[in-house]
Order: C-alpha cells, then sequence, then structure tokens
C-alpha cells in the first residue's frame, strides 16, 4: 500500500463534522474568535476547534521520500483549542490559508476553509444520530472494552491486550474491522514475528473469539459504550501539532533537550528530528549504518514485509548529558549505544561485545549512560570517563527461560531466514525466555530502578556494589516507570489501566486508576514525572489522550488529542509547563490522515 493510497483510505473512511451554530467574529490577520451554539441557539461548550494549514508544507524528499540530510525544513503548526462553556473560543495569528475542523461527541466533525470565514458566519449544524457514526467517534478503548463480552477469560484479554497492542491501538479503524478467524491467525503469526509473545494456546483461542466479537459489535455499534467526557478546563488548554515523517515512519520517542529543542527519533527510517518547538523549523540527520551492517540489523528478517523502511539501527531511547549535552540513543537492532553531538551534528557509535536490543536510556548524576537490554535479561552501563560497559544480568525464573535467553539471537537469525520459529517453540501465558526489562530510571539517590514487563516484577540496581533486587508488582505489566522529586517511583501497569506508586523508604505500593470511561480500558505505555509541579503525566496510549494526576491532591486531569489512534510512547516537559508526546503507532497509517506528529500541549492552570 503506497503512501497516497493510505490517505485516500482514511480521508474515503473519515466522518465530516460537529453540531453547532459557529459565529465568527472578527478575522485581521487570521486570528479567530468563535462562538459555537448547538441547534437550539444555546451556547455549545467544549468543542474541539483545530485549525489546519489548507495545505500541507512543502518539505524536501529527496532521500527516499524524507529530507535530506542537514538540510533545513519548516513544517507547519496544526492548532486546537475548546470552547468554553459560553461557547467562546480565540485561536491565535496565523498566516495563510487554513481550514478549522470541529469536533464533539454526540456531533458530526465539520470541515470549514478560512475563504468561508472572511466575513460574520453563522453555521448551523446538526447532532450525529446515527449509531454507527457515534460509535466510530470513540476512541480505541471504548471499542476495546466490549472484549469483555468476546474474551470472557480476564487472563486471556489482558494477554491478548499486553501483546497485541504494543505496536498500535486494537479497536481502532483498522483493527476492528471483519476478519475471518484465518485472517485473524496470518495477523498474530506476523505480530509473533514483529515481536509478539501471545501464547501458543491463545494463538489457537483467538482467531474465533476476535472474528465472531467484532462480527458482532460492527452489526450492532450500540454495544459501543461511551467515553471518557471532557471537561471544562480543557478549554484553558491549547495544543499544537507539527507533522514530521509519513505513513511509513515511527516517531517513537522523543528528547526535550536543554538547548530548547525537541529531538524525536524516527525507529523505522534511522532518522533523528531537531525541531524548534517555537518555529516549527526543523532538520533531519540520517543516522549512518555502520560498516557491515545489514537491513534490519541483527533482526534482519522482523521488517521483511513491511512496505518501507530504512532500519539499520532501530533509533528507540534519548536521554541528554547534562556534562555536554550529547546526545545517548539506543539502537534496539544492534549491539551498541550511540552519541550525537549537537553541535557537530555528527554521530558516535560505541560497540558493544555481548547483550540485545538496547532499549530504554538514562543517565545519572555522575554521567553514566545507563539502558536496559531488553533481549537478554540485562542492564547496562556506559562509563563515559573510562568508556566502558558493564552488564547487570538479572535473574532468570528458570533453566528454560536462561536457556531461551542465550538462544535468542539464533532464533532471530531463523526468522531472518524465513523459519516460523513459533511453530516449534512453544510459548507459554507467562513468556518464559523473554522476561524483558524495559523502562529504567534513576531515583534522586542514585539507585537505578527497572520495570521487567513479562514478570510483574520492578528491579533496583546499587550503582556502587552492583546488587541487584526483585520486586514484585501487585499488579500485571510495568512497562515504563519513573521517579519524583521525593524518590518514589511511578510505574505504568499497561494491561491494568493503573499506575502503581511505589515507596522505596517504606516498600508500599500504591494503585491509582487511570481517569478513563470504560473504567479499566487504557493501555498506558509511558509516562513522566514534572518535579517541579509535583506532577505525573500518563500516556493515554488506546484512548487518543494525555492525562495528569496532581500528586498532593490525587486529582486527575484528562486531555484528549486532536487526531483520532494516536499511540504515544513517550512524555517530556518544558520550563514553562508544556508538555511533548509524539503519536508513535507502528504503522503510523493507523493515524488519522496517515500523519505522525509532534505535539505540545499548554495545560493552562491546574
Amino acid at each position: 500500500m503506497t503512501s497516497s493510497s493510505i490517505r485516500h483510505v482514511l480521508r474515503r473512511g473519515a466522518c465530516c463534522a460537529s453540531a453547532v451554530v459557529l459565529a465568527v467574529f472578527a478575522l485581521p490577520l487570521h486570528a479567530l474568535n468563535l462562538t459555537a451554539s448547538g441547534p437550539d441557539g444555546q451556547p455549545l461548550g467544549l468543542v474541539m476547534v483545530t485549525r489546519l494549514p489548507l495545505k500541507p508544507a512543502v518539505v524536501d524528499s529527496s532521500d527516499h521520500g524524507y529530507p535530506a540530510s542537514g538540510r533545513p525544513q519548516q513544517a507547519l503548526f496544526e492548532t486546537t483549542r475548546f470552547t468554553d462553556l459560553r461557547g467562546a473560543v480565540e485561536l491565535p495569528d496565523a498566516a495563510g490559508e487554513f481550514r478549522l475542523r470541529l469536533r464533539k461527541p454526540g456531533y458530526k466533525d465539520r470541515n470549514i476553509a478560512s475563504g468561508d470565514l472572511n466575513k460574520k458566519v453563522a453555521l448551523q449544524l446538526v447532532a450525529e444520530t446515527d449509531p454507527r457514526a457515534l460509535a466510530e467517534q470513540r476512541p480505541s478503548n471504548a471499542w476495546t472494552s466490549t472484549l469483555v463480552q468476546g474474551i470472557p477469560d480476564p487472563e486471556l484479554r489482558k494477554q491478548f491486550l499486553l501483546h497485541c497492542g504494543f505496536c498500535h491501538q486494537q479497536g481502532s479503524a483498522f483493527l476492528r474491522r471483519d476478519r475471518t478467524p484465518q485472517e485473524w491467525s496470518e495477523a498474530i503469526q506476523r505480530m509473533l514475528r514483529y515481536g509478539s509473545r501471545l501464547s501458543s494456546q491463545a494463538q489457537k483461542e483467538l482467531p474465533a473469539l476476535l472474528s465472531a466479537h467484532w462480527k458482532g459489535v460492527n452489526a450492532n455499534p450500540t454495544l459501543v459504550p461511551r467515553s471518557t467526557p471532557w471537561t471544562a478546563p480543557l478549554a484553558q488548554a491549547t495544543l499544537r501539532e507539527l507533522p514530521l515523517g509519513d505513513a511509513f515512519s515511527q516517531m517513537h520517542d522523543l528528547l526535550l533537550h536543554s538547548n530548547g529543542f525537541v529531538y524525536v527519533g524516527d525507529n523505522l527510517q534511522d532518522r533523528l528530528y531537531e525541531v524548534n518547538p517555537e518555529t516549527g523549523a526543523y532538520t533531519v540527520y540520517k543516522v549512518p549504518p555502520e560498516p557491515g551492517d545489514r537491513l534490519g540489523g541483527l533482526l534482519a528478517g522482523r521488517l521483511r514485509d513491511f512496505p518501507k523502511h530504512e532500519t539499520y539501527q532501530g533509533i528507540h531511547s534519548l536521554a541528554e548529558s547534562k556534562k555536554d549535552g550529547h546526545i545517548f540513543l539506543t539502537p534496539s537492532y544492534q549491539r551498541r549505544l550511540l552519541e550525537f553531538d549537537p553541535q557537530t551534528k555528527q554521530f558516535l557509535a560505541h560497540a558493544m561485545d555481548s547483550g540485545f536490543y538496547p532499549h530504554t536510556v538514562r543517565i545519572d548524576a555522575k554521567d553514566r549512560v545507563w539502558f536496559t537490554l531488553a533481549l537478554s535479561n540485562q542492564v547496562a552501563m556506559y562509563d563515559r570517563t573510562t568508556a566502558r560497559f558493564t552488564n547487570y544480568d538479572l535473574p532468570f525464573r528458570s533453566f528454560m527461560e536462561r536457556l531461551t535467553v542465550k538462544l535468542t539471537p539464533f532464533f532471530f537469525k531463523l526468522i531472518g531466514w524465513g523459519i516460523p520459529v513459533t511453530n516449534w517453540v512453544k510459548i507459554d501465558a507467562v513468556s518464559t525466555g523473554v522476561p524483558l526489562p524495559y523502562g529504567i530510571d534513576i531515583t534522586p539517590d542514585g539507585t537505578v530502578w527497572i520495570a521487567r514487563l513479562h514478570t510483574d516484577e520492578i528491579a533496583s540496581i546499587d550503582p556502587d556494589s552492583g546488587q541487584v533486587t526483585m520486586i514484585p508488582t501487585p499488579l500485571h505489566a510495568p512497562r515504563r516507570l519513573r521517579s519524583d522529586r521525593d524518590g518514589n517511583l511511578w510505574i505504568v501497569m499497561y494491561n491494568e489501566s493503573a499506575l502503581l506508586r511505589y515507596e522505596p523508604a517504606l516498600k508500599k505500593f500504591t494503585t491509582f486508576d487511570l481517569p478513563v470511561i470504560p473504567k479499566g480500558s487504557d493501555t498506558p505505555y509511558s509516562l513522566n514525572v514534572d518535579r517541579t509541579r509535583h506532577q505525573v503525566w500518563v500516556t493515554g496510549t488506546n484512548s487518543d489522550s494525555v492525562q495528569r494526576l496532581d500528586i498532593a491532591s490525587g486529582e486527575w486531569q484528562f486531555f484528549p488529542l486532536p487526531r483520532k489512534a494516536t499511540f504515544t510512547r513517550d512524555v517530556e516537559f518544558g520550563a514553562d509547563g508544556r508538555v511533548f508526546l509524539s503519536s508513535a503507532s507502528f504503522p503510523s497509517w493507523h493515524i488519522e490522515d496517515a500523519q505522525p506528529t509532534l505535539i505540545q500541549l499548554q495545560p493552562g492552570k491546574p
């Protein structure tokens, strides 16, 4: 499927727009002051109003469809605000022709070109009444919540969400369509090659269950419940999106650097985007492969049927050295650590002689670079002073797990040769052989903490003694974790729709359910802690949102994001309180308009 055909499919299936009367009062320099009303003439609050350029930015595409490395580009912002309870909203000035998209649950979307807004205009719109259209407005979590009926075994359902939802949403328009059991079985086999650890038993049970379930829901869309309501504080928020890459990109993680730029890694195209979040100017730097690197790296067979990729390294996670501002990147498809100098724009590769799948990276106060090695059950530390690596082995659950981990590189070679390993390697429900150390962070006292996804544990490493301590979590699937200013850990529990706080001093866990409706329906991939404001921000990966927990008060705020199927994996903060995310679905053609973006949210007053 080409990029243009993907966009055609998405636009053909998109719904058209929102049940309000819109009054446009003044448009000097394209500034917009709007008032929205319902069909009854009364003010309509919490209408999502998005201002988009009428034509996309013209950017260089000379390097396999992407800008040439080092050549400056200029992107165009898309701005979103919400009407207040008086139905009023103001959008900032912007040059050029544009269109407005109005969106509110229960109403039809509407796109309005700027040429129709050259004077005071009132637009009468109608409420959405079609049950199918109403269901299609709702985010993925509303759809996947219906799996309670389709997959009645709660452990099987959680296994499905964990192992079949880490690349993209399961309830999006691409995934909830009718498929035969055979088509589901083929899709599952493809996902297994991408890295899913769905158990052998689930591989047998799920195709028929999923086929029957989505056929029933699509025939009766009233089964899809209402989703999380939008609330009054949204009127203070402003969102700006900057389109980056294309339908074949994966903007996996990001970093807000002390130099003011945001750096975003394209995991599928080996490109690092350096973005000015104030102006929208950006430059792409292509990560050069090392001599002898193969397309696909050490996992060459993984993406053999993906339509377009230039993955030799596989940029995954980013961290900044406070000493000199250098950026360290984990290339998940290689045995190395990458270093990027933002001043010279040069990459440096630090080769490793062991370990497999460099994953999430953090840097401690002594300028040591720590990162998880997800598929070799290790944590690595690179000491910049001595230029040496130290690997810390995490305990295995059994001899079979130890053996399987050691054979992992061989298994990937078999996959690269087209040999279906899953046909003769049994996978159990607890993912024996792939314990998967995942997220990592460092508390203020210097202790290194790790979340091990498939074993329901967190771990600590004492950097001085090297002692490793494993701690079971009371919920399943700890994915990424972060420390707050008090040294407490906050952990997203991926298939539990929950957040855990762990207090090391008290050895105590506390559970916080995410503020989504239906309850328990989200799959939070990541989080970060704004230590200055004492807030936790969680990616609503299955609900097209980002969610904020105020630690002191325990109050949540839910922020819907403008694009459907926005799968987010990382969060960063600006000194002014801005929140940065990137839409990182794999594949990106699942995202509305097939366009990944860098997102910045100014939440307004807490």
